[in-house]
């Protein structure tokens, strides 16, 4: 493409080089080793879910059984499978009598290879089956409905009770919102286990939960056949539960993921080497069931200043691309992490902000790049708030960025009311219309700001880009090379759920998703 720019597209080449050599680094290593979230993961694939008489969720205590007699390195699936060949159970059957406490799979004759593999089949086609029927519900959604345009006007519900989320879902879609997102309750993201049912207590936020996801794409889908467009869903598989979360997300057809390799480690002190293998299956799933992941880099600048730090938000970026491209999903899937975060007392912070806004639209020009708004600089006033947002929705349109995460006038007071999220709506909508095509009217001079800044911010993260593919991204991250923060490679939670894959495992649905619809 020609650059409004000026980038020099060889410099951006080398520097996706760079982080495809970076993330082989990591791919190497994830390969060899899962999770206890894969494998929890991998009993959900196979039907099995509910809790048992302590509310422990079925998928935990078979894969805790595994883990405390030390062979989860075999993997789940292994042992499910010698048990169906020998009980001629369900999976479901199996998990609920191991947490009864009448079978001990690990205690059964090995089956033979085709015989587990055979046993397997079924569950295994029944559950890509369902996420494909998902994934086709909505592409013909999409295709007789319709859906907003770009950028999606995206609005959070945070109430902690699913049945009012729904409520103000239900409002903010009448509004002219295009992507709901369910902000997950404090916390979550350290639970090692994924809560059941419907729930009506979280704190700052809603549970993931899969029926709380049932429960809001059913109302999404029914106010999106009154509006006459199609309502996107969003939640998170960041934290502990990535790939669980996902595969639930795909059995109830969410559209939209918090997905980052990095996010977790960086701002919850998950393990990076846990995070690492997560996101891989996490990112498989997702790719498989058409759901478009939005990364986090914008919170780098949420800890980092957003003028010296940009090229850590690029380099990032491109990290994450690489990754991603490796689990399978396709840039059209990649709604990338930036944000508008400059000081507003910076001068020419706007010019600096549309910089780094057309910089990264131009360097992934494929993505639905996921533009945060201001948020550290938001002070309580709720009048110059509204001015921010109202800059933050003039560069997105004229950026042309695929996911607008609309500021609110009320951000650093409450979470929002149903009219702060009205106000935000008309603020971007007024200015997308009217600013509609001002990105194909207005060129950038040669040796101006704009120009000047988005190639300081290339070369800045090519440098970076190179560091890190000396030093490899584990060891960056000990050094707090994002965001100003830095990570132990054996520290952080989650780490005890890891273990190195042995000569038994099996995970036959990696190579059945990735790269596939």
């Amino acid at each position: 493409m020609q650059s409004k720019l000026g980038l020099d597209f060889n410099k951006v080449a080398y520097a996706r080089k760079l982080a495809k050599s970076i993330a082989d680094g990591v791919q190497s290593y994830v390969e060899s080793y899962t999770t206890v979230a894969v494998e929890r993961t991998l009993c959900r694939l196979m039907g099995i879910d509910g809790v048992d008489r302590n509310l422990v969720p079925l998928p935990n205590i078979l894969v805790d059984e595994l883990k405390d007699k030390g062979v989860l390195s075999q993997g789940v699936l292994f042992f499910i499978a010698n048990a169906m060949v020998s009980t001629s159970l369900s999976p479901q059957k199996i998990a609920e009598k191991v947490a009864e406490g009448k079978l001990d799979i690990t205690k059964i004759d090995v089956a033979g290879k085709s015989e587990r593999e055979e046993a397997l089949r079924p569950y295994i086609e029944a559950s890509l089956g369902r996420i494909r029927e998902r994934r086709y519900r909505r592409e013909n959604y999409i295709s007789t409905l319709g859906e907003g345009l770009r950028p999606y006007l995206y609005v959070i519900v945070a109430t902690g009770n699913i049945y009012e989320d729904v409520v103000q879902a239900e409002a903010a879609a009448r509004q002219g919102a295009d992507i709901i997102a369910v902000i997950r309750t404090t916390g979550q993201s350290l639970l090692d286990y994924v809560p059941y049912g419907a729930t009506t207590e979280g704190f700052g936020g809603t549970y993931a939960t899969q029926e709380n996801f049932r429960i809001m794409r059913n109302a999404l889908d029914n106010v999106g056949e009154e509006v006459g467009r199609y309502i996107r869903l969003c939640n998170y598989c960041s934290g502990l539960c990535m790939p669980e979360i996902a595969i639930m997300g795909a059995f109830e057809g969410l559209d939209v993921m918090l997905n980052d390799a990095l996010y977790g480690i960086l701002f919850r002190d998950i393990n990076m080497q846990r995070t690492l293998i997560d996101q891989y299956f996490s990112r498989v799933i997702n790719g498989f069931a058409g759901v478009i992941i939005n990364t986090g880099e914008d919170n780098y600048l949420t800890t980092a200043d957003a003028y010296e730090q940009a090229h850590t938000v690029l380099a990032s970026d491109i990290i994450n691309e690489q990754l991603a491209l490796l689990a399978g999903l396709p840039e059209e899937q990649m709604g990338l992490g930036h944000a508008f975060e400059m000081n507003p007392e910076l001068e020419n912070g706007f010019l600096f902000e549309l910089a780094q806004a057309q910089m990264t639209r131009e360097i992934f020009p494929k993505a639905p790049l996921k533009y945060m708004p201001p948020t550290k600089f938001m002070t309580g006033n709720i009048f110059r708030g509204h001015i921010q947002d109202a800059l933050f929705n003039m560069i997105g349109i004229w950026t042309n960025q695929g996911i607008q995460l609309l500021g609110m006038p009320t951000e650093a007071i409450h979470t929002p009311f149903m009219s702060d999220r009205f106000l935000s709506i008309e603020n971007a909508k007024y200015i997308f219309n009217n600013m509609k095509s001002i990105g194909d009217e207005v060129e950038f001079k040669e040796g101006g700001i704009v120009r000047t800044r988005a190639k300081q911010v290339l070369d800045k993260s090519i440098k970076l880009l190179e560091r890190l593919n000396k030093e490899g991204l584990f060891a960056g991250l000990e050094k707090g090379i994002f965001a100003d923060v830095k990570r132990p490679f054996n520290g952080g939670k989650g780490l005890d759920g890891v273990c190195e894959k042995g000569e038994n495992y099996m995970n036959p649905f990696i190579n059945l998703m990735k790269g596939r619809k």
